[in-house]
């Protein structure tokens, strides 16, 4: 899905309809994510899960690894949105903070469902002290 401008509202709605193609059949926890890239590209991913729990893949990761699979890695991520069909908190795990770090750009921002709602947020806010190397 590209689009030039598409609304913090737009990404969440594209991240929920991700989410409606979730493997998630031990825990039931349908998650899908939007990521909006710097050259208008949307790319969309859902949680795969894994009866070896550990193996279960995000949807962050997964929207994040079919856009580079699919559209190379060249483009920087503008904005994050994450949410789930079971109407419960979920920010973004660890390990999908620092994979997302990597392509985020300085003033990226995520929405994602918060106790309260969504929240948004600069994702650098989410994930101060980033792993990172220098080259």
């Amino acid at each position: 899905m590209a689009d030039t401008n598409p609304s913090a509202a737009q990404l969440m709605d594209a991240a929920r309809a991700a989410a409606a193609h979730a493997y998630a059949p031990y825990s039931k926890f349908r998650v899908g994510a939007a990521l909006l890239f710097d050259d208008g590209l949307v790319v969309t991913g859902c949680n795969v899960e894994n009866m070896s729990y550990g193996l279960t893949s995000c949807a962050e990761r997964n929207a994040l690894f079919r856009a580079v699979s699919e559209h190379g890695a060249n483009r920087k991520i503008v904005a994050i949105a994450v949410t789930n069909l079971n109407n419960q908190a979920s920010p973004p795990c660890g390990a999908c903070r620092q994979v997302l770090s990597e392509f985020a750009a300085p003033g990226a921002v995520i929405s994602f469902c918060g106790a309260n709602g969504v929240e948004t947020l600069p994702f650098k806010d989410l994930l101060p002290f980033q792993f990172h190397l220098e080259f």
